[in-house]
Formats: C-alpha cells, structure tokens, sequence
C-alpha cells in the first residue's frame, strides 16, 4: 500500500475512534446526571406481581395477611420468613355455647375446647384431641394424675375435632401449604379459591378456602364423610390479643351443616402469642385405643 493511502487509512480510524469515545462519554455524563431512583430503574427491572396462579403464592400471600409471617431481626432480608403460629387461645360466647374456650396446638395438632351450652347434655363439656386420640375431661387435665379428674375416651370424634383445628385461617394456610402440588388455585365469582386434600388421620377431606380482597381467609368449605363436610365463615378481622401481636384473627365465626347453623361465635379476646399449652394423652386413653 503507498505511503499517502496508509497515512489517510490511520488518520480515518483514528477519527472514528475518537468519535466512539466521545459518544461514549456524552452518554456516561447524561447517566451520571440521571436522578439516583431513575437508574436504579434502568438498571433493574421492575418486580413482578405474585403469581395469582401460584398455591404456594396465594397461601404466601394469606399468611402474610394474617399477621403468622416473621422475620429474624438481626438479619432482615438475609433469611426467609418463617411461620410463627404454633399455640393460640381465643374465648368467646354466642349460639349454642354461651362460653366457649379453645386453646389449639399445630405442632403436633391438638386442641382442648371447653364450653357451655344451657341446652345441651351435658350443659358443661371438656372436648379434647390429640393426634389421633379423643377424649373428654372432668376438668382440665382429667385422667392425667391418680386422683385428679377423669378422662372419658371418645375416638369416634377424634376426626371431627381434628377438623377444627385445621379448618381455623391459620391451619388452613398450613395446610394448603403441606399439600404442595395437590393445592390447586381457582377463582369464583371473582374471590380466589385455594383447593387442596387433608391428610393423615382426615386423608379423604377436601377442603376449599376462598380469600377475600385483603387475601384473608373467609370462607372454607369441607368435604368428607358424615359430619366432616361442613361450611365456615369468617370476618371482623382484627388484632384481638391482649398484647398486641400484629396477628389478626377473626371477630365472628358461623359454622353449618347440611345448611343449618351449628355454631355461631363471638370472639372476645385472642392470645396469638404462643401461649405455652400441651395437649398430653392420658395413658388411659392410650390404652383404650391400643385394644
């Protein structure tokens, strides 16, 4: 190549190149003046919703509502946030039981309920469950020292108050959750419905959830055999614990089967707190369902 043509070859590329930088650096400057929030924009993009078909989203999304979601405080967004109802007491009083007391464990699952019901027979009951044994108590603990109280075995109920216990906002939510992939979301009427089999001693229950605008469990329905297909409706959320806790639990609760009302609560106060309870099983009912 001659001597001239190499001489306009190299001054060529060498303006072109000083163009590239010159660009380069008018766009770096524009960047560098951009607001902070505008190219953190640029930078990433925008989160994407929950996926509304997601079980696993829309139970997220329900827990978070119900105030069971923490996270540790010593390293916020560095660990995931963990489910933190496990023990919870709430008193009320309403149509049949003009009392009504509960204190429920979900690990393991157990529930004690005592009530009053002028009309009923006996008009002052202690209903009890865990794991797969039923009984009832003369009084709390009944049956469980020599000499202090009785425990009556009642294994025929053992699944209908298990039922209880898991058909509450809270163990519905667990137990969407424990389902995994047979949970199945749905929507009615333009409520969204979480759908999803129990298991264990309630294997053959269907249970079916819908969430209000607030992601709030109101409503569940059961399907099962004999009294396990029921209907529940919940509302009046509100943070009810004596200690405020940031868990909310409902204010009224309307229990039917086969369209009759059979209980029908007006909650009074609620420790979503952990309170300390244990539901053991007296060794004499043990060895009733051992035979």
């Amino acid at each position: 190549m001659p001597q001239k043509e190499r001489i306009i070859k190299i001054l060529t590329t060498a303006v072109v190149v000083s163009l590239v930088f010159q660009i380069a650096a008018v766009h770096r400057d524009k960047v560098e003046a951009a607001p902070a929030t505008a190219r953190a924009a640029a930078a990433a993009p925008d989160p994407k919703p929950a996926d509304a078909s997601d079980p696993h989203a829309v139970l997220g999304a329900a827990a978070d509502a119900l105030g069971m979601l923490r996270q540790a405080a010593f390293s916020p967004g560095r660990t995931p946030r963990l489910d933190v109802i496990n023990t919870v007491e709430f008193w009320a009083g309403g149509t049949p039981f003009t009392e009504y007391h509960a204190a429920l464990v979900y690990n393991p699952p157990g529930m004690r309920v005592e009530f009053t019901n002028p009309n009923g027979n006996p008009q002052h009951a202690i209903e009890v469950v865990s794991g797969k044994y039923a009984w009832n108590e003369s009084q709390i603990g009944g049956g469980l020292e020599p000499g202090r109280g009785a425990a009556t075995p009642e294994m025929m109920a053992e699944k209908e108050r298990l039922l209880r216990l898991w058909i509450l906002p809270y163990g519905v939510v667990k137990a969407g959750l424990a389902a995994r992939d047979k949970a199945k979301v749905s929507s009615e009427n333009g409520m969204t419905v979480v759908t999803f089999p129990l298991t264990g001693e309630l294997d053959g229950v269907t249970v079916k959830a819908t969430l209000d605008a607030k992601n709030l469990v109101s409503r569940v329905v059961t399907q099962g055999p004999g009294n396990l297909s029921t209907e529940t409706q919940y509302s009046d959320f509100a943070d009810r614990s004596e200690i405020p806790t940031n868990v909310i639990f409902p204010g009224h609760i309307v229990r039917k089967r086969d369209g009759k009302v059979v209980l029908d609560l007006q909650i009074k106060m609620v420790d979503t707190n952990n309170p300390y309870l244990v539901v053991p099983v007296p060794d004499s009912i043990r060895k009733v369902s051992s035979n």
